[in-house]
């Protein structure tokens, strides 16, 4: 579903990828892992084209990102922002609804209500909240509508930029088994970026690490305890020591 080649993208003299080669299978969940400022969310905003790569290609669903028509493009993507992304002055079911009110996907208010209830009830909320502000939530409620309206326009493709975040360990776990059944039951192709390890086994089918601008290792997340990669071994149990340098 999503294959990337040879990726390349700096910042002036600030290299950020130098040759990411990924393959997101259709219908798996890929979790790509690694520390701060290693360009996971590059990564991420290259696939979905708001960043340009320097060089290498990009393919979704075959097509790619570069020549695919913006508006059909984007409409198969769902996405979980970091900090929830959630509108203020709208209304929590305004939110969820927010793809379906306008633009390409536009539906009726009534029919974009009932479907953001909807997906509201999917994600463990009542529709009680429905015309509730997301500053009447709590952190875990706010996570809740914002993986409600990533999931409201059925996409083909979900993504999560660190889904949890600020959360408590407790409400973590809830978010991460929503986010694994969800994915499940759509039948869609996940891409999350995280350095959360309970996130990363609680949700992941395959595991990519990302360090020094390329990926230091893939495979299923059933080989991360015995992968046999210094990379990999150091970061998922958090030792200072390794190849991996703490920035001191």
């Amino acid at each position: 579903m999503i294959e990337l080649r040879g990726i390349h993208k700096a910042f002036g003299a600030n290299k950020v990828l130098r040759g990411v080669d990924l393959t997101v299978p259709k219908g798996k969940s890929m979790v790509i892992i690694g520390g701060s400022g290693t360009g996971k969310s590059v990564t991420l905003k290259c696939v979905l084209g708001l960043v340009k790569p320097d060089a290498g290609e990009i393919l979704v669903n075959g097509q790619d990102v570069t020549k695919a028509d913006r508006d059909a493009f984007l409409a198969s993507f769902g996405m979980l922002f970091q900090g929830g992304a959630l509108f203020d002055s709208l209304s929590v079911w305004q939110n969820v609804a927010f793809r379906l009110l306008r633009g390409s996907q536009k539906r009726p208010k009534d029919e974009a209500r009932a479907i953001a209830i909807e997906k509201l009830r999917r994600v463990g909320l009542k529709s009680s909240v429905a015309d509730l502000f997301p500053a009447e939530l709590s952190g875990g409620m706010q996570k809740r509508v914002g993986l409600a309206r990533a999931i409201a326009a059925d996409p083909d493709i979900i993504f999560f930029d660190e889904p949890t975040t600020g959360l408590d360990p407790i409400m973590a776990g809830v978010i991460n088994e929503l986010i694994r059944e969800i994915v499940v039951e759509m039948g869609a192709t996940a891409m999350t970026i995280t350095h959360d390890m309970s996130s990363v086994r609680a949700i992941a089918d395959d595991v990519a690490m990302l360090h020094d601008g390329v990926i230091k290792w893939s495979g299923p997340v059933s080989r991360l305890d015995n992968s046999g990669d210094p990379y990999l071994d150091q970061f998922i149990h958090g030792r200072a020591e390794g190849p991996i340098e703490a920035v001191r």
